[in-house]
């Protein structure tokens, strides 16, 4: 996995068991995704999707995405629905990103 940077880090947690039998992975986020680092993002979570599970993608402490932030976001949750044994899922997204995802029509597809 790439290094951290410093616009953007992020860290990875595995929970074994979710109380329901599920491998569940976070991955949180931390300062500006934009088209500087949204390669790093991908890097990150590509890989987890093939094991299975659930990813949670904590964008909570994100200050910045820019229009290739949000187009990895779209790209991994994609990949996640194809792939069909994994769940993919955002959680506690900012007003800015929530206002980028109203904006461009893509709530739907993040909340599920």
């Amino acid at each position: 996995m790439a290094p951290n940077t410093p616009d953007f880090q992020y860290e990875v947690e595995t929970l074994q068991d979710d109380g329901q039998g599920n491998k569940v992975t976070t991955v949180r986020c931390h300062g500006v995704l934009a088209i500087a680092n949204a390669g790093l993002m991908k890097e990150v979570v590509k890989p987890l999707i093939p094991q299975g599970g659930r990813i949670v993608i904590d964008l909570g402490d994100l200050k910045y995405m820019d229009s290739t932030g949000l187009g990895v976001l779209v790209s991994l949750k994609a990949a996640a629905l194809r792939q069909g044994l994994c769940i993919l899922q955002f959680e506690n997204m900012t007003p800015r990103v929530l206002e980028l995802l109203r904006v461009t029509n893509l709530m739907q597809l993040f909340s599920s």
